[in-house]
């Protein structure tokens, strides 16, 4: 599947006042999940430090980051370009979250408090209606609430990554009929086990929620060849 990829002039510059290489980051990760940057396309320093008009130092250290997130490959000659998709690729984050995702929600049910789970219910109300940019953004932020409380940083920041790289491919998908609110359903389901702090059921809910995404998604990538 080939993403539309926006001419230059649909990037004006941007003067950025504070925080320049989060927002750089954040600027082309939206970007590159959107679409608007094709896979394979280079990130020029050059280009990049006009847009947003700043040095190249910034630029380096935003493009960094975003090798470290799964969103840019840098080559042997230093040039910078956003990774490829794959389906391998998606199987790969997809079954990683998995995992991990159990693996934190279970080290969080024991710390989990009641103000946590509401607040992550306060996301959940607020995560229906939205295009797929914006429920990858309330979706993660809905799980991060919930997984939080395991106090584990190196777990916590490889699901966050797992995260971002997922975005790519749901923003490219078409939501099957029904699944947004199967999703909804299993989200409210994971609230239940949460509240009553069953490990297992919460563990349970995860693995046909992150499971049943992944063969949603592998079902209309592979016929693609993708």
């Amino acid at each position: 599947m080939k993403l539309p990829a926006r001419p230059a002039e649909a990037f004006p510059p941007v003067r950025i006042a504070g925080g320049q290489v989060a927002e750089i980051v954040a600027a082309l990760r939206d970007d590159i999940v959107q679409g608007a940057i094709s896979p394979g396309e280079p990130l020029r320093q050059e280009s990049l430090a006009d847009r947003f008009g700043v040095s190249r130092m910034p630029i380096r250290e935003a493009i960094r980051h975003l090798e470290v997130m799964g969103f840019v490959t840098v080559e042997d000659n230093k040039r910078a370009r956003v990774a490829a998709v794959s389906l391998s690729d998606l199987t790969d984050i997809y079954e990683m979250r998995l995992v991990l995702e159990v693996l934190a929600m279970r080290s969080a049910m024991a710390h989990l408090t009641n103000a946590q789970i509401d607040a992550a219910a306060r996301i959940q109300d607020r995560i229906s209606g939205v295009d797929a940019l914006e429920f990858g953004i309330r979706n993660q932020a809905f799980h991060m609430e919930l997984y939080r409380p395991c106090a584990r940083p190196r777990l916590l920041a490889q699901i966050d990554i797992l995260f971002n790289a997922a975005d790519r491919y749901l923003c490219m998908a078409k939501a099957a009929p029904g699944q947004r609110e199967k999703s909804d359903r299993e989200h409210l389901e994971l609230l239940e086990a949460c509240g009553r702090r069953d490990g297992d059921a919460a563990a349970d809910c995860l693995r046909r929620h992150i499971g049943d995404a992944l063969s949603s998604f592998q079902g209309q990538f592979a016929p693609e060849g993708y």
